[in-house]
């Protein structure tokens, strides 16, 4: 899909904002917004495996059903559209298949010895490291390699986040990229969206029939803003308390 009136970069960073109102009388493409969720997945993530899915929900039937799940708020009363972002990090065995066999497939003209030594450590990334980093059995396991880990880090840098708890964080972080991303993207569309965190998660993996092994990342509202939409000024603390160089 091609779009011409996409706004600059710093012109839809300035736009976005946290939009709880919107107007019933400017409809959104449905297009438009699936577009922007394919841009969305271009977002950086981890180990590009890439464990998010996106609900994206026009049916009015859902949107009103989702309503009282959101808590009422307005941006979900008045949305158009809704996206859920989607945790898998239960999914993380398939989506590694699936870097190894391009990775694989991108070097199925050469003999093993001819391998750079970017292409050797792609296929082992995939097929060993990544069973070694998202595995684990009751916690066991995960609390058993953040010991080891933490052991040789007394002598040298090593990777500690290393517990199914903390590989829980890396997959919301990703989707997080993602969110934002999309966010962006519908900026530039000059649509407008807002991230609800204020959910029943648990309610709406029932309504969209996820496995109990995902997890709700947020829901993003989507519409075309109401001029009383925005509750005020954009505020941010001084860049100056935030901002540290070295």
């Amino acid at each position: 899909m091609n779009t011409t009136n996409d706004l600059s970069f710093a012109t839809a960073l300035n736009h976005r904002r946290s939009v709880r109102l919107y107007n019933p009388e400017k409809p959104i493409d449905t297009n438009v917004v699936k577009h922007c969720i394919e841009q969305a997945t271009l977002a950086p993530n981890s180990s590009n495996l890439q464990l998010w899915e996106f609900h994206h929900i026009t049916s009015p039937e859902i949107l009103k059903k989702m309503v009282p799940i959101c808590f009422n708020q307005n941006a979900a009363k008045t949305a158009q559209e809704l996206v859920v972002v989607v945790v898998r990090k239960d999914l993380w065995k398939k989506r590694a298949k699936a870097n190894f066999e391009h990775v694989d497939n991108q070097v199925k003209n050469k003999k093993p010895e001819d391998y750079s030594k970017r292409e050797k450590m792609a296929l082992n990334y995939y097929k060993k490291m990544m069973p070694f980093v998202y595995s684990d059995f009751l916690g066991i396991f995960g609390f058993l390699k953040y010991v080891t880990t933490n052991i040789m880090g007394l002598w040298k840098p090593a990777y500690r986040n290393i517990r199914n708890s903390d590989m829980r964080i890396v997959a919301h972080k990703s989707a997080g990229l993602a969110a934002q991303t999309f966010m962006l993207a519908m900026a530039a569309q000059k649509y407008d969206t807002c991230p609800m965190e204020g959910t029943d998660t648990l309610r709406i993996k029932k309504l969209l029939k996820l496995p109990a092994s995902a997890e709700i990342n947020m829901t993003i509202a989507c519409g075309i803003r109401d001029e009383k939409g925005v509750y005020g000024e954009r505020f941010r603390i001084p860049f100056d308390e935030v901002y540290r160089k070295w």
